[in-house]
């Protein structure tokens, strides 16, 4: 959650805290953030239309309850 930036201050402040008491949670830290990384470097995300995400965001709006 840190990674994806859903936590709160206190909840960050925290976690740096204990990643910083714990060798073994440092590295996982390091783990996630580098996978992460890799992923974001290697996943080519295709481009949306803004044709696209109108039509999308139209079937949603008249979608029923």
């Amino acid at each position: 959650m840190y990674l994806d930036g859903a936590l709160s201050n206190e909840e960050e402040r925290n976690l740096l805290f204990e990643i910083k008491k714990s060798p073994e949670l440092l590295e996982k830290y390091k783990m996630e953030k580098s996978f992460r990384e890799f992923l974001r470097s290697k996943v080519n995300r295709r481009s949306v239309s803004p044709t696209l995400i109108k039509s999308i965001k139209d079937k949603i709006r008249i979608a029923p309850n």
